[in-house]
């Protein structure tokens, strides 16, 4: 009877106006078994009920505490102790002060997992200890603009895998090569969409990361005057080691394409903005032939002969208007009315013979016409 009382291993309660824990031997009774408890969205705003309540869920791994009104509470570490297994842990939009942050990290040994989105967060502060186990950080939608407030993140979080800064305004990379390589060792993983990024010099420093293989650059600044596909493999190109950009493998033969691209793109350039990227891949291509420019766009007329009778007269048509408007045009030219006029194609390189044009309303464009192609009218028999 016992087993049916435990509830599943994920808890969803967001939403239910929870204001305190109530009673802990119910929590104890029912949540043996959970492991993943959201309690998003509720009006907890003291972390001594939140502390009551995980206390009682042994198993706990996952807690989400977003959009609860936390920020006047403090978190004592005490409190904070029983949070001890917790892996991963949302408090998006909880106002959490970077004092309650760091009081979380010192008694978390095992947190994989942050979320600290839609804090308003303005300023970083470094925690008096490195919490080694964090592998991923998720900071969107704060106003961190400053690189220097980015960067304590790299020396409170070593081991850092994942680093998602979408929606904050930062401005510019402030480091040197060497520095960022110590700051984010392990960095695999960054997301900067929508930030300030303005300079290209900032995308070359991210090749500083020795590990950084995925990179999410949507709306910045840097890349508003370009094409997509101007983005897409100017990117690519100036990042050599990224395996994803912005969520899309990046395979062998785009990664090629791209580089090539580049080097054509910056052939014309005055030798000072030639990037050093671009030397780099002349070694490896060498210097390449501009393309040639082919115009695909469809031709709008062509020159044709119109064969009737034993008249041939060579015409200009347009290819966007239809059967029926062609034979108005020839009505003066054979001296037949529209509707005692058949119309015949030859492609000149077609082994079939005469088509004839029968439907009215059929674009001429679709019938494939080229220059030196030839229409032959005839009067329809009666």
């Amino acid at each position: 009877v016992s087993d049916r009382l435990n509830l599943p291993s994920v808890l969803v309660l967001n939403s239910c106006g929870i204001t305190c824990a109530g009673d802990e031997n119910e929590i104890a009774a029912f949540c043996a078994h959970v492991s993943e408890l959201d309690l998003s969205d509720n009006k907890l705003e003291d972390w001594h009920e939140v502390s009551k309540i995980v206390s009682n869920v042994p198993h706990l791994e996952f807690l989400n505490l977003s959009s609860n009104p936390l920020s006047l509470s403090v978190l004592e570490r005490r409190c904070a102790g029983s949070f001890a297994g917790v892996r991963k842990l949302v408090l998006n939009n909880s106002k959490a002060s970077w004092e309650t942050v760091h009081t979380i990290l010192q008694e978390l040994p095992d947190l994989e997992e942050l979320f600290l989105c839609l804090n308003d967060y303005e300023t970083v502060s470094c925690s008096p200890v490195c919490c080694q186990s964090l592998k991923l950080l998720h900071i969107t939608d704060n106003n961190l603009q400053d690189w220097t407030e980015i960067r304590k993140l790299g020396i409170m979080f070593p081991s850092l895998d994942t680093l998602i800064l979408a929606n904050n305004n930062l401005t510019t990379i402030e480091e040197s090569e060497d520095s960022l390589a110590r700051l984010f060792p392990n960095l695999r993983s960054i997301n900067l969409h929508k930030s300030g990024l303005h300079c290209w010099e900032d995308i070359d420093k991210l090749n500083s990361f020795p590990k950084l293989e995925e990179v999410k650059l949507l709306g910045i600044p840097l890349l508003q005057s370009y094409t997509t596909e101007e983005r897409r493999k100017l990117l690519i190109a100036r990042l050599p080691s990224i395996i994803k950009l912005n969520g899309s493998i990046v395979a062998d033969g785009e990664r090629e394409d791209s580089e090539r691209f580049f080097i054509r793109y910056y052939m014309e350039f005055p030798e000072e903005e030639v990037p050093f990227r671009y030397h780099e891949l002349v070694t490896k291509y060498g210097k390449l032939e501009p393309l040639a420019v082919v115009d695909l766009r469809p031709q709008s007329s062509v020159k044709v002969e119109v064969h009737f009778q034993d008249k041939v007269e060579e015409m200009s048509i347009r290819l966007d208007q239809t059967v029926a408007e062609l034979k108005k045009h020839l009505k003066t030219v054979v001296q037949l009315s529209t509707s005692n006029m058949l119309l015949f194609y030859l492609d000149q390189e077609a082994p079939f013979g005469p088509e004839e044009m029968k439907y009215s309303s059929r674009a001429l464009h679709s019938y494939g016409i080229r220059d030196g192609d030839k229409i032959y009218v005839e009067p329809r028999m009666k």
